[in-house]
């Protein structure tokens, strides 16, 4: 149950955050996942965004036309989405550039509103309910519905100010992700069944090139995004 009172949430929550007075604990967080990155600590944020990863190349698929016969998320933060029909470039594009428009929306969603614990179990929710539908081998299973039921859990049985500072993090943490999942899967090595591999193939282009636009393109969506989020 989702904590909505009002004399409760004066007195043990207080007012959100806002501007760069919202956004300090969550910078302090990021730079502590960033130092710790190798820690399983860690994990569920990192499985968070492998499932955005794959749920983006889902989704683009039902959008263009197609549709999805089954979903994998792996413990060693792998993932697959197994798809059918549906405009392959955009498809294939869905992945890191769709799981860092995840990010983005939870970060301006935790800066922007007051409803920061009912998307916090919105998201848990999603997990469930994706989970259910499309996540077919048992890692994945296992995976989902432990963060799901763990969303859940925050959203229920904390503040909305600590589910404020939780997304912002979430947020953060899943567009630095991404970045550096960029540069390493598409730039720093050449891995034949990447999506940006398999996207050089369709263009005849380098795959460190399409790399590089798409690492382009993931700074200035992240940079936008934190500015604005600091706004007032």
């Amino acid at each position: 149950m989702l904590n909505e009172d009002p004399a409760t949430d004066s007195i043990a929550d207080g007012p959100a955050l806002k501007g760069l007075e919202g956004m300090i604990l969550p910078f302090i967080l990021l730079g502590f996942a960033l130092y710790f990155w190798d820690s399983a600590i860690l994990l569920p944020i990192k499985y968070l965004t492998v499932f955005f990863h794959e749920l983006s190349h889902a989704l683009a698929s039902i959008l263009t036309g197609g549709e999805v016969v089954h979903i994998e998320i792996n413990s060693n933060q792998g993932g697959l989405a197994v798809t059918r029909g549906g405009w392959r470039f955009i498809v294939l594009s869905a992945g890191y550039l769709g799981s860092l428009l995840w990010g983005s929306v939870i970060l301006l969603a935790a800066a922007k509103t007051r409803h920061d614990q009912h998307i916090t179990a919105g998201l848990g929710m999603l997990l469930l309910l994706v989970t259910a539908i499309w996540v077919r081998n048992l890692e994945g299973v296992v995976i989902c519905a432990l963060t799901g039921f763990g969303l859940l859990g925050i959203a229920a049985y904390s503040t909305e100010k600590v589910c404020d500072q939780f997304l912002k993090f979430l947020g953060l943490t899943s567009c630095f992700y991404v970045l550096f999942d960029i540069k390493s899967d598409l730039i720093d090595r050449s891995i034949s069944i990447s999506d940006a591999y398999r996207i050089s193939e369709m263009l005849h282009m380098p795959d460190w090139l399409v790399g590089i636009v798409w690492l382009v393109i993931a700074g200035i969506i992240t940079w936008k995004v934190l500015s604005w989020s600091l706004e007032e």
